[in-house]
């Protein structure tokens, strides 16, 4: 089911196990109080170590009458006779005082703590714990005061009380554990947040060093351009086309298509990639001189670098393969600086080749149109051709037409743009080379950008880094 209740299902064992877990917490909790009562009780005092005591009062408290073992037993045992039964249960008991009661008639001190017999009774007669020995008999809280009882804690009870805390921890992380990972996520996005800024600058930075690379780096192009005569049109074979190269320090690696082959010292890296390694043999240092196909067949060729690989190495592209229109789209600042450095590369191997820019329905990132190339306001296009069947603006297997001019769209094209890369681009055209950084429908070659500088090339099946 799609709807809310049947999603709630999926969502109910992380309930049944945060309800057990409390439930359990709340059992150890009462088995913690039982036993802390348990131990409380069998710590409490018993009450058969209690005997009966008379304190023998400051004389001041009775009207200056000092109490004797005769006033004493009448007034609590209601028998004067009997006090030679508390005499018997306190002599020689040492007193606070450092005295004791050795005869009958001793005068009592005020203080001295006397045991009574168990049978007496009466507001005189206090309550005392017995420890064995008249000295170590605690007294009697005075008149007015109030008991304090004796509490011990004991180990096993301190134990389940911190394991009942840390069950109570653990089964709190379980029943947040939701919030705890979206907090932590949070925490990660505001982390990277922080240091967003700075690796995009310093992206930045990288690519921009890349075009300033390619402004000055000859040598690579030539090395591209030399390449391309290895597999140029001769007697005995028809040319292979090469649609993107790769140049680096150890040797040249080519796209072709995947029904062609590359003879010796070339070799297969993949469906499509072969390889060759620098200190090779190249074709201008055969025995054959290059004939006039091969010299055409490279003149033809717009070698362009679209970006590095993850390498830093330099990739060409051969712009006299597309013919028709490139729709470069994703990250709009980046698609232009595709189609920006796309222009530079001509501006420094086809000089003085005209282009016209076009504004798109969403065009509003301005181009600059590099100085060695020819800006045109406008371009009268002649009228298309009727279409062959089967054929669009850009067609699937894309035959090689030299790049005469070029027509920039900045955006997606609209209605009139597009009829005019129709025009200008299309079967029965001028013969000119779209560019446009921008949805484009119908285009045979689709880069996609992203914010990071990289571009995608899906027939080549590799991401460079653009030049800024």
């Amino acid at each position: 089911m799609s709807n809310g209740a049947g999603a709630r299902p999926e969502h109910r064992p992380a309930t049944v196990t945060a309800r057990t877990l409390l439930r359990a917490l709340a059992a150890l909790l009462a088995a913690c109080l039982m036993t802390i009562g348990a131990t409380a009780s069998a710590h409490a005092a018993p009450q058969d170590d209690l005997i009966k005591v008379f304190v023998v009062p400051d004389p001041a408290q009775t009207g200056g009458q000092l109490a004797t073992l005769q006033s004493i037993a009448a007034s609590t045992l209601g028998d004067a006779s009997r006090s030679g039964e508390i005499f018997d249960l306190n002599r020689g008991q040492a007193q606070k005082d450092g005295g004791a009661l050795t005869d009958p008639a001793d005068q009592l001190h005020p203080g001295w703590i006397l045991r009574l017999p168990q049978d007496a009774s009466g507001p005189d007669v206090q309550l005392a714990r017995d420890t064995g020995a008249q000295s170590a008999t605690s007294a009697p809280p005075a008149s007015g005061q109030q008991t304090s009882a004796t509490f011990t804690f004991p180990l096993a009870a301190a134990v389940a009380v911190l394991g009942a805390f840390l069950l109570a921890l653990i089964t709190a992380g379980i029943v947040g554990r939701r919030k705890v990972r979206k907090a932590y996520a949070a925490t990660v996005r505001a982390v990277r947040g922080l240091g967003e800024p700075m690796r995009r600058r310093r992206l930045l930075m990288q690519r921009r060093a890349t075009g300033r690379r390619f402004a000055t780096d000859a040598e690579s192009v030539r090395r591209a351009y030399g390449t391309l005569g290895e597999f140029a049109p001769t007697r005995q074979q028809p040319e292979k086309p090469v649609h993107a190269l790769r140049v680096d320090a150890t040797g040249v690696t080519v796209w072709l298509a995947a029904s062609d082959s590359a003879d010796a010292p070339w070799t297969n890296v993949d469906s499509t990639r072969w390889r060759r390694p620098a200190a090779a043999t190249g074709w201008l240092t055969r025995g054959d001189e290059p004939g006039t196909a091969a010299q055409a067949s490279v003149g033809a060729a717009c070698l362009v670098r679209a970006g590095t690989d993850e390498d830093g190495e330099p990739v060409f592209v051969d712009l006299s393969r597309l013919d028709g229109v490139l729709s470069v789209s994703g990250d709009r600042t980046v698609a232009r600086d595709v189609v920006q450095n796309l222009l530079a590369e001509i501006a420094r191997t086809r000089p003085n080749t005209p282009v016209t820019v076009l504004r798109g329905a969403d065009g509003d990132l301005p181009l600059a149109v590099p100085d060695g190339l020819r800006q045109l306001p406008r371009v009268d296009a002649p009228a298309p051709a009727a279409p062959v069947a089967g054929r669009g603006t850009v067609r699937a297997g894309a035959s090689r037409r030299p790049v005469r001019g070029l027509v920039v769209v900045t955006g997606t094209p609209g209605e009139r743009e597009a009829a005019e890369l129709a025009a200008l681009c299309g079967p029965g055209g001028a013969g000119w080379t779209g560019l446009v950084y921008g949805e484009a429908g119908g285009a045979h070659w689709r880069w996609r950008t992203d914010a990071d500088g990289h571009v995608d090339i899906p027939v080549l099946d590799v991401r460079l880094t653009v030049p800024a």
